[in-house]
């Protein structure tokens, strides 16, 4: 059951309320250089991200987002939203390039940096006030490593006059939900209306960030001011451990019905591209069942009763089969290109448990084990139609694959 937030309209995608979970990525191309920063958005809107945001942080940036937003349209990318990312000199560069806070979809700010002391509210209510002029959303995101000092301060010396001190960790996570929640009131008094604002709390640490968004969750539910939810590990770090703990902080949120939209934040190195932390994205929404987006393949890991060279192979040719036939179908069958998404498929690798799982696919396959009779009992919805055998069992599976798709998407 998902919280009952607001809900956010950014460009023509609605954030929240009972929406579906939006995945977001950002750019890491300079965004002075409108055609590479154009290119890495069709890459990650073609691999699935929903919104892009990008960096706005100069006066050479801040130009070329009209530029790039032209591109994208000229290219049939019209519909794609995208994000201004500003921190610092973001009341700066909204006044001076009117054209740029125009075409923005939404803006993204920082309490902890847009300015210390009295400048601090002066140039928040600056990008508020130019977002309302613009009708523009605003994502609020605090961020432990830029937490607004005189706030953390304040609460700092408030938490040590008390009889049993909570310990700085608290003190901290406490602090962030509370400039969140500051900032979202203060923009709803200079005039941006609820529906208007989206907030994160993002951290580096799983269990900090956790705790982090469930005190926002629970604060909001008794003020009865649900602003949506981006979710975020924020700094999650490289390949697996970025993408096992990014799973495991946001999963969990999700499964609490927190959240609106989700982004993993993987550093990438030299050979993985930008796109990757969207396929992960992807891939734990449709692990929970909160999306789908492709058929789902099932497959064992494999053990000492498999047969792992051949099994492997064939769960790799089926899975790659369908990355490659997937936009044909989707364009083939349009009618029913939500259904197809949903499609389950089970490669098993044995007797122990292959039948029993390909019960419960829509089309499967148990592949015969060491020791086992060579011949592979094709399954579909439930029922057994066929044994295969041969060195062409993978080209026959495939077919049957197809068969099925066209006899009941058709």
């Amino acid at each position: 059951m998902r919280l009952n937030t607001s809900t956010v309209l950014v460009g023509g995608m609605k954030i929240g309320g009972k929406n579906p979970i939006v995945v977001q990525s950002m750019t890491n191309t300079d965004t002075a250089d409108a055609k590479s920063t154009a290119k890495q958005i069709i890459e990650l809107a073609d691999a699935g991200s929903e919104i892009v945001r990008m960096t706005v942080n100069t006066n050479l940036a801040a130009p070329k987002v009209p530029e790039i937003r032209k591109i994208l349209d000229a290219k049939g990318y019209e519909k794609i939203p995208l994000i201004g990312d500003f921190h610092f000199n973001g009341h700066t560069l909204l006044e001076d390039f009117p054209e740029m806070a125009k075409t923005l979809d939404k803006y993204r700010i920082n309490p902890g940096n847009v300015g210390y002391g009295d400048k601090h509210d002066y140039n928040f209510s600056t990008i508020i006030r130019i977002a309302i002029e613009n009708d523009k959303p605003v994502r609020i995101g605090v961020n432990w490593g830029s937490l607004d000092q005189d706030l953390l301060t304040e609460m700092m010396n408030k938490n040590s006059k008390l009889i049993k001190p909570k310990s700085d960790k608290e003190v901290i996570i406490n602090a962030m939900v509370e400039s969140a929640l500051r900032s979202a009131t203060l923009a709803e008094k200079i005039g941006l209306s609820q529906n208007k604002i989206i907030l994160s709390v993002k951290m580096s640490i799983v269990q900090d960030m956790i705790k982090a968004y469930e005190l926002l969750a629970e604060k909001m539910l008794k003020n009865k001011h649900l602003y949506a939810l981006h979710l975020g590990l924020t700094e999650a770090g490289v390949g697996m451990q970025g993408i096992v703990s990014s799973s495991a902080a946001l999963g969990i949120l999700l499964q609490q019905g927190i959240g609106d939209t989700i982004r993993i934040s993987l550093t990438p190195t030299p050979t993985q591209p930008r796109t990757r932390e969207v396929e992960a994205c992807k891939t734990l929404l449709q692990s929970m069942g909160l999306r789908h987006f492709k058929p789902q393949v099932t497959s064992c890991p494999g053990c000492g009763r498999t047969d792992s060279h051949f099994f492997q192979e064939l769960a790799e040719e089926v899975n790659s089969h369908i990355t490659k036939i997937l936009p044909i179908w989707q364009k083939k069958y349009s009618k029913n290109a939500d259904k197809i998404a949903e499609l389950k498929i089970a490669v098993m690798g044995c007797v122990v448990n292959g039948p029993g799982e390909s019960k419960h696919a829509d089309i499967a396959i148990s592949l015969p084990g060491r020791m086992e009779k060579p011949v592979a009992p094709v399954y579909i919805k439930g029922k057994f139609v066929k044994s295969l055998q041969g060195k062409k069992i993978p080209q026959q599976f495939i077919q049957l694959l197809e068969d099925f798709v066209e006899e009941n998407f058709n």
